[in-house]
Formats: C-alpha cells, sequence, structure tokens
C-alpha cells in the first residue's frame, strides 16, 4: 500500500514560526513533524510515499529527497496553487495508483501504529477508513458519530457523542473520482459519501495533537524532550 502525507498548507495559526518555514518542517523532540510521519510510516512498511507541496515546498523536497535514507521512495505532487485537502489528493491520483492508500497530515503527532492503516481492508462498497480520535479541547465540538456497527456518520446537531477526525485514513481512489482537477474541500466530500454509509471508521484513544499553534507546538515539544 501507497501513502500519502499532506504537507501543502499555509500554516496561517502558526505564524510566525511559519512566515518563513513550512509547517511539517517545524521541530518537536529535535526533528521536524513531517519526519516523525516519515519514519512511523517506513516502521509500520509502507515503502511508498507521495507528498503533496505548495507553501514552500521546495523546503521540504530538500529536507526529505528521494527517501533513500529512511529505505522508501518519495515522490511529489507540486500544486501550483492550493488545492485543500481533497484537491491536494485528487491531483496526486496517477502517483498513487489504483488500489486503496493510506493518508496521514504532515503536521500532526500521534502515537498511532500506522501498520493499522497498512493493514486496513476496505469493506465492499465501503470508499474510506478513517481514525477518529477524543475532541481536544480546541475543538469541543468535534467532526462526525460514530456508529456501533463502526460506521462514519454525519454530526447531528440533536446529539453530543462527536468524534474528532484525526486526518489518518485509508481511502479507495473512487472516493476522488467524481470530483473535477482543482481545488475542493474534503469536508463535504466526506459528508456526500457518510450519507450514503460508504465510510468506516475507528475510534482511536491514544495520543493525537494537531499541533496548530506556537503553543500547542512548545507544549508538545515539552512533554516528548528532545531524545
Amino acid at each position: 500500500m501507497k501513502a500519502m502525507i499532506l504537507a501543502a498548507g499555509r500554516g496561517w495559526r502558526m505564524s510566525p514560526l511559519s512566515d518563513k518555514l513550512p509547517k511539517p518542517l517545524l521541530r518537536v523532540a529535535g526533528k521536524p513533524l513531517i519526519q516523525h510521519q516519515v519514519e512511523k510510516l517506513v516502521a509500520a512498511g509502507f515503502r511508498q510515499l507521495r507528498v503533496n507541496l505548495w507553501y514552500l515546498g521546495e523546503r521540504i523536497e530538500a529536507s526529505l529527497g528521494d527517501g533513500r535514507r529512511w529505505g522508501c521512495e518519495i515522490l511529489y505532487s507540486r500544486e501550483e496553487q492550493p488545492l485543500e485537502t481533497a484537491g491536494g489528493i485528487r491531483q496526486a491520483l496517477p502517483l498513487l495508483g489504483p488500489e486503496p492508500f493510506a493518508v496521514v497530515n504532515g503536521d500532526t503527532w500521534s502515537d498511532y501504529d500506522l501498520a493499522g492503516l497498512r493493514n486496513h481492508q476496505l469493506a465492499a462498497g465501503t470508499l474510506a477508513h478513517l481514525v477518529l480520535v477524543d475532541n481536544p479541547p480546541h475543538h469541543r465540538r468535534g467532526d462526525f458519530h460514530l456508529s456501533a456497527q463502526g460506521r462514519a456518520q454525519v454530526r447531528r446537531q440533536d446529539r453530543a457523542d462527536t468524534l474528532t477526525f484525526s486526518g489518518l485514513a485509508v481511502y479507495h481512489p473512487d472516493f476522488f473520482a467524481a470530483e473535477h482537477p482543482g481545488r475542493a474541500a474534503l469536508l463535504p466530500l466526506l459528508q456526500r459519501h457518510m450519507a450514503r454509509d460508504r465510510i468506516s471508521a475507528e475510534h482511536y484513544r491514544g495520543e493525537w495533537e494537531d499541533v496548530g499553534t506556537p503553543e500547542r507546538l512548545r507544549a508538545l515539544d515539552a512533554r516528548l524532550g528532545i531524545p
């Protein structure tokens, strides 16, 4: 299975740290956030990685290179303008091939065992599998519901049992098949397929951090320490 690391975003909330350095290259526990992702993906058995680039993308490519130092292959999908999540994945499909693939964010941190994504088999008719986590303090409303049957459901106002989408997922290429090239957000597409009961999910209760602000970056770095 191939894996894609999302690394094209501007990271406005991380300013001023991200003004001259792309957010995935900010360091925690002694190394760039995106390097943690590469190492965890390789440890989980992924050998073909794809990374999308836009904001200061040349800095990310210079940092990671072709992946040989980690024993993997890294190819890049360069965006001429920001395409958002669904648009960026849609553009990268020729690099990902016809089989299901994993996606992780280049600017998050988690102790989730990514082998769980590599080994996941999408059930017939299922187009994606999401990893959901407990709602963090900065996102109390959450994103989706998780049914007892392991299906992801659109959030309803009359229910409080929400979970947050971690960004960790497995997608079938058909998930994006109807999308036109160009800018496209992921949430409407997720909601559309959820309404058709085509998305499964799991609840991960371990550590996960959306490193979205300088304060959260410093807190995570202090917690993990520098080896």
